[in-house]
């Protein structure tokens, strides 16, 4: 079976620091008989490119075409069977002090958004469709021309 390593450029103790986080609340918040679901994968986003100022006319349709881009990044989905996010909590999910825990300031995500975002990247949050549990996505763009390495063994 293959193996794809996705390169990413971050600094190694904070990003796991926001994926301890995210997967310490997971944990928190599902009974011992729910799941914890990790996955990685790669996932393209068409995204402008800045600083070229368009002109109008005929080169307005060519020039926004030029100005797309295929950008890849890697998502790190942290999906979990538990309580889900509190219908009070969620609209300010990444700010300071936001919990509905006994244990934990309420700090966690809105370090890890900040840690996120100073990466390029995003974190989203979901309470998952059937009601169980919520879904945590972890997305940072993937570096230099080699962004993902194929072993075979």
């Amino acid at each position: 079976m293959p193996i794809i390593v996705f390169f990413v450029e971050a600094e190694e103790e904070r990003l796991s620091q926001v994926i301890y986080n995210i997967l310490d609340n997971a944990f928190k918040f599902t009974d011992a008989d729910g799941s914890v679901v990790v996955t990685l994968e790669k996932q393209q986003v068409l995204q402008p490119q800045q600083g070229e100022h368009i002109e109008k006319g005929q080169r307005e349709q060519e020039q926004k075409q030029k100005q797309k881009q295929e950008q890849k990044h890697a998502v790190i989905t942290i999906k979990d069977t538990g309580t889900g996010i509190h219908p009070e909590i969620f609209p300010r999910l990444f700010s300071k002090f936001a919990t509905k825990s006994h244990r934990g300031t309420g700090l966690g995500l809105y370090i890890s958004k900040n840690i996120i975002e100073a990466h390029d990247g995003k974190l989203y949050a979901t309470n998952n469709t059937d009601g169980k549990g919520a879904t945590f996505s972890v997305v940072l763009p993937l570096v230099g021309r080699f962004h993902e390495t194929i072993f075979t063994g």
